[in-house]
Order: structure tokens, then C-alpha cells, then sequence
């Protein structure tokens, strides 16, 4: 299975957040286009991969996580949360999810 999937965990309580818009951006052209746009749900995943596998393609991309309106604390650090990462062989899957807190966020190539 190829292609990109993606979660939001919150480390402060340990579970999955839903609600959570979430983008996913084409860098390889100036300005960076926009290929998708989907909400986390319930598990904190997105219902369908935000690039499916019949689009994988090798090149650099841009998840970007609205966690904003969940970590309503007006301390909170983020609102949006850019992941540039870059898809070098395209027939693997590209698992991002973004882990975080009001004050901290984090990202690794899951399975």
C-alpha cells in the first residue's frame, strides 16, 4: 500500500483527538498547491488516505494540523502545525502523525 495516512495524538491525555482539520500541500511547485483537505475523526485519523495510492509519487509534501481550536488555552504554543517531509520511493506508504500538547508537538514516520 502506498500513498499518506495520518493521526493527531494528544500526549497529555493519551488519546486520539477528532475534530482536527488537516491539510496536505504539494511542495514541489511554487506556490504550494493543495491536494487535500480532511477532518480527524473519532480515532483521530482521517476516514481516507490524504494522498490515496494511485497518486504516490515521489517529491516533497506538507501535512498542516489546525490543533489550534482543540488546546483552546490561551498559553497554548501552536494553533497550526506545519510536517514537511519528502516521499522518496513512492510505492511505500508515508504514515505522519503528529503527537502534541499545548506546548509541544512532534512527528515520526509510522507504519
Amino acid at each position: 500500500m502506498a500513498g499518506i495516512s495520518t493521526h493527531v495524538l494528544d500526549i497529555t491525555t493519551g488519546k486520539p483527538i477528532a475534530g482536527v482539520p488537516i491539510e496536505l500541500y504539494d511542495l514541489s511547485v511554487d506556490p504550494p498547491r493543495l491536494l487535500t483537505r480532511a477532518v480527524s475523526n473519532a480515532d483521530g485519523r482521517t476516514d481516507a488516505p490524504m494522498l490515496p495510492s494511485d497518486a504516490a509519487r515521489a517529491g516533497p509534501f506538507e501535512l498542516r494540523f489546525s490543533i489550534g481550536a482543540h488546546f483552546k488555552d490561551q498559553a497554548a504554543l501552536a494553533d497550526v502545525v506545519p510536517v514537511r517531509f519528502n516521499v522518496s520511493d513512492p510505492v511505500q506508504h508515508y504514515h505522519v502523525p503528529l503527537i502534541c500538547s499545548p506546548w509541544c508537538f512532534s512527528t515520526y514516520r509510522g507504519s
